[in-house]
């Protein structure tokens, strides 16, 4: 954990045995919950650098996960094709989602915990309803894998990277590819930091800053 004004690390949170490929916080800093190869994910409490939870149920690596504002959802990629959603109270397995043909490398959720995105090796991203469990529609343009996405806090806005050196924007409601943005090498994170502007980190170790163009307003 570290201190962003400063730079200064405040503390290690020890715990898994192999490589940690992804971590999310709650909306209020209180709570962090990381995915490792190890197949578990730990919830942690921030302000006491404590493990709380230790959640099992992958049989592969988890690639990633995401969790909502509250921090009451969280929800895991895995090399074991599946997504599986959590509920961080109990720490209680709720429901898995499968679909993607090959492995799941990230996923990405909406601030309210209704709606997630993930990204696969099978080159497609793919949304879901998270109450219900249920596949919504799947993302197709990429031409190599997809390694992770992001949404636009509670909006139908999405962003994925690939293997294929870009980035995508997606309509989540619709299905429909709204722009591509190249790379020079092959995307691999990506988050909004507003309404208009986004960042991006490739292979080549370049941060990628981008900005939406503003609706043209019709007169």
């Amino acid at each position: 954990m570290w201190d962003v004004d400063s730079g200064r690390e405040l503390r290690t949170l020890k715990g898994h045995s192999d490589v940690v490929c992804g971590v999310a916080m709650s909306g209020d800093g209180q709570l962090a919950i990381s995915a490792s190869w190890d197949k578990t994910l730990r919830l942690w409490d921030i302000e006491g650098g404590r493990q709380m939870r230790l959640l099992k149920g992958h049989s592969a690596w988890i690639n990633g996960v995401a969790m909502s504002g509250n921090g009451r959802i969280a929800i895991s990629a895995s090399w074991d094709k599946t997504l599986k959603v959590w509920d961080t109270d109990s720490g209680r397995e709720l429901r898995t989602l499968e679909g993607h043909s090959d492995c799941v490398n990230g996923v990405a959720i909406t601030r309210d915990g209704r709606l997630a995105v993930s990204a696969s090796a099978d080159k497609t991203l793919k949304v879901w309803d998270v109450e219900l469990g249920r596949e919504l529609r799947t993302l197709e343009g990429h031409s190599h894998g997809v390694l992770g996405a992001a949404l636009k806090g509670n909006e139908p806005l999405a962003i994925s990277t690939s293997y294929d050196k870009t980035l995508k924007l997606w309509d989540v409601e619709t299905g429909v590819m709204l722009a591509t943005f190249t790379c020079d090498g092959a995307a691999h994170s990506c988050t909004f930091i507003n309404d208009r502007k986004l960042i991006a980190g490739d292979a080549l170790g370049r941060v990628h800053f981008l900005e939406l163009e503003k609706p043209k307003v019709k007169s």
